[in-house]
């Protein structure tokens, strides 16, 4: 938490004011942390004054209640999961982790990636399911999902808004396509995919059939991909720019900063630039 600390104060509804360590006497709107961010696992904590919800539950419970108490958060206040899609490294903590909070925080997911979650032998939390490119609004958060190209049943990204801070998270994308775009306009923080290089995946490890996946419009955001939306077409909002879902194999955390680093230089923006190093969880993020 290289940035910020957070302060708490507690009001009569119990739940953590989040102060401004640049500003004490004014509270921030929106804390958020990247738990962790890879094809290893994915998971992002948001949370306001009055709300504390995951996107994707990819790791296990362990780690993940272990990174919430890194950063000061109690997992037993969490009051939402919101999923992406099914794949592996977004569910695979789910079922244990839903199982720990008592199966009472609610999980959402489209109709197409509901029926995908396996619950193993434990009941099912409360489900709660949205066509892909649905709004609605859950306590003090306004959630907007889009749909992502992707080579899973139902894909979507989020954002959600509180207090007029837009939080925007865009990975597991082979291209930005202008939907998506439109979405991401206006983020304060933008959680996008840069997942590989495209030489290094070239002479890298993978079977060709993977590589063909990854390099495919509906696999993985290069960083040439994600930088060129960077240097044309990246918010004057953001405060955040934080890149992620980085390959371990295909890609380094050096690459993919200088390359969006020279696109900010073009773009002529200086948001805060944030690389997620996989398998670490990210600092804390106040706006």
């Amino acid at each position: 938490m290289r940035w910020h600390r957070m302060l708490r104060s507690r009001g009569r509804s119990g739940r953590g004011l989040i102060y401004h360590e640049r500003d004490p006497g004014r509270l921030a709107i929106v804390k958020a942390c990247v738990l962790a961010s890879s094809s290893a696992g994915n998971s992002i904590f948001l949370a306001t004054e009055k709300t504390r919800v995951l996107v994707d539950a990819g790791i296990n419970r362990k780690e993940t209640f272990a990174r919430l108490a890194a950063i000061g958060e109690d997992p037993g206040r969490l009051d939402a999961i919101f999923i992406t899609h099914e794949h592996t490294d977004h569910i695979s903590g789910l079922p244990v982790i839903s199982r720990a909070l008592g199966g009472r925080v609610p999980v959402f997911a489209t109709h197409g990636t509901a029926p995908l979650l396996d619950w193993g032998n434990s009941p099912a939390p409360p489900v709660e399911t949205f066509q892909a490119g649905a709004a609605f609004d859950f306590r003090d958060l306004r959630v907007q999902s889009f749909t992502l190209p992707h080579d899973a049943t139902d894909p979507v990204g989020y954002t959600f808004t509180a207090q007029g801070i837009k939080i925007a998270i865009a990975t597991d994308l082979g291209y930005l396509p202008e939907s998506v775009k439109y979405h991401l306009r206006g983020a304060h923080f933008l959680l996008l995919e840069s997942n590989h290089h495209p030489e290094l995946l070239k002479v890298g490890p993978y079977p060709w059939h993977l590589k063909q996946r990854i390099l495919s419009r509906n696999g993985h955001l290069s960083n040439d991909a994600a930088c060129e939306y960077i240097a044309s077409e990246l918010p004057g909002e953001t405060q955040w720019l934080v890149l992620g879902h980085l390959s371990e194999q295909n890609n380094t955390i050096w690459e993919a900063e200088l390359s969006a680093r020279q696109a900010l230089r073009r773009r002529g923006l200086e948001p805060r630039l944030v690389v997620v190093e996989p398998r670490r969880q990210s600092e804390v993020f106040l706006l």
